[in-house]
Parts: C-alpha cells; sequence; structure tokens
C-alpha cells in the first residue's frame, strides 16, 4: 500500500504564508491600540504620550510594505524548491498537527489557498481513496454492499478513530459485514460548506462502488455528527443517488445545540468591544474558525451564516434542520458522572458537549431532534474522546445497528444499561 506523499517545501511554503499574515495582523492590532490611546480622554504625558503622537500611518504602512517584500521572496523561492525537495509519507503526528492547525485557522487557510489547507477526502488506513472505479477495486479487494462512513471532529483527522486499538468504524464494518472508509477534511470551515462537499463526494463513492450500495451508515463524533446532518439534508436536495441508500445516522457527542464553550467565546469579543481602550484584542478573537463558530449553536445550513457577521453582536440565527424521516438515527451523549439520572436534563455533559445539546433536547419544539428514547442513550463517566474507545458505547451502536431498523419502523426495544 502507497501512503500518500508531502513536500517539505510545500509545507515550509505554507508556514511562512501564515507568518506573514501574522506579522500583518499584529501590526494592525499595534496601530489600533496606539489609536484607541491617542484617543483616550485622559492625556498621556512623558515619553509614552510622546510615543503615542509620534506614531503614524506612515510607519504601520513601511511595516506592512516591508513584510508583504520579504513574505512575497520567500514564497517565490519555496515554490522553485518544491519540484527538488525530496516528498516523506505522512506521518500521524504531521497529520495531527494539520489537523489542530485547520480547526483553528481552516477557513483562512483555504481562503488564502495556503497548502497547509486539508482537503478533503475519503480515506482508508490513513491513505487517501482514489474514487475511480477500477483505482476502488484494487484498492479494495472485497468490498461489501453496506458501507459504514466515519466523520471525525473539530481539530482532528481520521486515525483519530483509532484509539487503545479500537476503532469504531471499523468494527462497525466487521461486525455488520461491511466496509468502512473515513472522512478527512478542513474542520475549520463551515459546517454546511463541509456538508455540502461530503455529500457531492459521496455520491461519487456511490457511482464508483465496485458493488452496489443497498445500505450507507454515517457515524459522526462531535462535528462530524453535524457534517452528516447537513450532508444528509443538501443531498437530499441535490437528489443524490447515495441518500436513498442511507439507512442510518450515528452521533457520538454531537453537540446538536452548540457549545458552551464557543458561547463563551463570543461573549469575551462583546465584553472586549465594549471596553473602548481593550477593543483591540477583540480582533484576535475574530481569528478562530467559521468551523468553531458554528458551534456556538450548532450551526449546519448556509441561510445560518451567508451574509452575516459571524462575531457580530446578538444572539445569532439559526434555522431548525429536523432529522430525516427516512433514516434511522442514534445519539449517545457522554457524561462525566457516575450514575445516569432520568433522561440526562441537567447532567454534566462530556467536558465539551453538555448532555442536552448531544441529545438533541432543547426547549422550543423546532430545534428539539424528537429521538426516542430508545435511540439515545447516556455513557457515564465518559469524557469527549472517552466516546471513541469506550467499549460499551460501541456496544450499544453496535447492537443498534444491528437490528438494522428499516426507515420508518418502529424503533428496537430499549437495553439494559451497562457499564
Amino acid at each position: 500500500m502507497t501512503r500518500r506523499k508531502r513536500n517539505l517545501a510545500s509545507d515550509l511554503r505554507g508556514v511562512g504564508r501564515m507568518a506573514v499574515d501574522a506579522t500583518l495582523g499584529v501590526t494592525d492590532l499595534v496601530e489600533a491600540l496606539h489609536a484607541r490611546i491617542a484617543r483616550a480622554p485622559v492625556r498621556l504625558g512623558g515619553p509614552v504620550g510622546g510615543a503615542v503622537a509620534s506614531v503614524t500611518g506612515r510607519v504601520y504602512r513601511t511595516i506592512r510594505g516591508v513584510t508583504r517584500a520579504v513574505g512575497g521572496g520567500l514564497d517565490a523561492t519555496l515554490a522553485r524548491l518544491v519540484p527538488l525537495v525530496g516528498e516523506v509519507s505522512d506521518a500521524p503526528a504531521r497529520d495531527a498537527l494539520l489537523a489542530a492547525l485547520n480547526g483553528v485557522l481552516g477557513d483562512y487557510l483555504a481562503r488564502s489557498g495556503n497548502p497547509l489547507a486539508i482537503p478533503m477526502r475519503l480515506r482508508s488506513d490513513g491513505v487517501a481513496l482514489d474514487l475511480a472505479r477500477d483505482a476502488l477495486a484494487a484498492r479494495i479487494p472485497a468490498p461489501s454492499s453496506t458501507v459504514v462512513v466515519a466523520l471525525h471532529g473539530l481539530c482532528m483527522n481520521d486515525r483519530h478513530w483509532s484509539r487503545a486499538g479500537h476503532d469504531h468504524g471499523a468494527a462497525l464494518a466487521r461486525d455488520l459485514g461491511g466496509s468502512a472508509v473515513h472522512l478527512h477534511y478542513n474542520s475549520g470551515l463551515h459546517v454546511s460548506s463541509n456538508g455540502r462537499e461530503f455529500a457531492a463526494l459521496l455520491d461519487t463513492l456511490v457511482a464508483a462502488w465496485p458493488v452496489p450500495v443497498a445500505r450507507l451508515v454515517l457515524v459522526g463524533h462531535s462535528m462530524g455528527g453535524l457534517v452528516a446532518r447537513s450532508a444528509a439534508h443538501y443531498g437530499e436536495l441535490a437528489g443524490h443517488r447515495w441518500r436513498g441508500a442511507l439507512q442510518s445516522l450515528v452521533f457520538l457527542g454531537t453537540p446538536h445545540q452548540g457549545s458552551p464553550f464557543e458561547r463563551g467565546g463570543h461573549g469575551i469579543d462583546l465584553l472586549l468591544e465594549a471596553v473602548p481602550i481593550a477593543s483591540p484584542f477583540a480582533r484576535l478573537g475574530r481569528v478562530r474558525s467559521a468551523g468553531i463558530t458554528d458551534l456556538r449553536h450548532g450551526s449546519v445550513l448556509d441561510d445560518d451564516w451567508e451574509g452575516r457577521d459571524r462575531f457580530a453582536r446578538g444572539a445569532g440565527v439559526r434555522h431548525p434542520l429536523p432529522l430525516p424521516v427516512d433514516v434511522a438515527c442514534f445519539a449517545i451523549a457522554g457524561s462525566l458522572a457516575a450514575t445516569v439520572r432520568g433522561d440526562g436534563h441537567g447532567m454534566r455533559g462530556d467536558g465539551l458537549v453538555p448532555v442536552a445539546s448531544a441529545l438533541g433536547f432543547h426547549a422550543d419544539p423546532r430545534f428539539a431532534l424528537g429521538l426516542p428514547a430508545t435511540r439515545r442513550w447516556i455513557a457515564p463517566s465518559t469524557g469527549h474522546l472517552g466516546l471513541l474507545a469506550s467499549p460499551t458505547v460501541y456496544a450499544r451502536v453496535r447492537e443498534w445497528l444491528a437490528a438494522a431498523p428499516a426507515a420508518g419502523a418502529p424503533p428496537p426495544a430499549p437495553l439494559a444499561d451497562r457499564r
């Protein structure tokens, strides 16, 4: 099996572009801070006041010009080196670093054409799949009509599904007699942008799969569950072939109703903007990616963000998206609490996602997912990443999917909680 190769000079070009943009960003921040100080109602005297008064826009324009010139020369030089520098195989450590970088700055990387931006692709054993029919047939010698696709979360990659020698996607494919593939994507892009692209990618996969796909199962961890929901919606709108084969959606720690951590970050932005002397520092909060800000309310549609300032003051806009009625959907929430109380309302979450959000509860019925009790479950003493390695989480998902409920059929009987 040939692993995908990366060029070191290409990586250096990406890092160089980020360094130039970071320098320009800091220059903007310092200039804005100086301007605020100069406009402060309290007169500054002594050396501080003199320094503020002496710094002009011309100085900052000079800094920007030099930075762009140096950065452009460095980028051009590295571009000429790309064909000359040897290539190295993708490594788990590099994949993890790029995944984290894309999660935080992925929209900027994609927008600026940075080589470090992760392109969406389906992978198997950490290697991208060629979605040509002959290539797939050669790569997957015993393809099944059941296909399980695993979607990772924010700042993660497909390799993160393998924890403690276990991979939910691969294990499900084995136990269901299917084939497993994993999605690798830039988690810093808007969820709906990834959802649309994933829907198109699945259509290509199903069309090229060596045998007709009769059963498609999507398993999403964290943000991956939101991407899966978005893809199901846009795939249906586009009339994609794969949509008819989609039988099950499984959500593990998915923030259907958003995450309080992103809402907290947005609150800090607003606080800094409200304090005149500190308002320039609010720009630092605006560095975080579109994917992260989508987690404020669990946004999965283009309409939630198109034509809007995602950092603007206000509660934000989210449009309801019910779960697809022709697909069996299941949700598992992790909880750091040792025992489960009732239906989970008011319970501690998994450290990142509240139980209520992961199970789709909402006071407004338009946003409540309405999953029946037999299709939702709380894993006690389980953190957000622990959902990927928990044997009881896997056992619950396996039993749900082994029942293979047809679309619209009654849900399976409740299972006794085990830990």
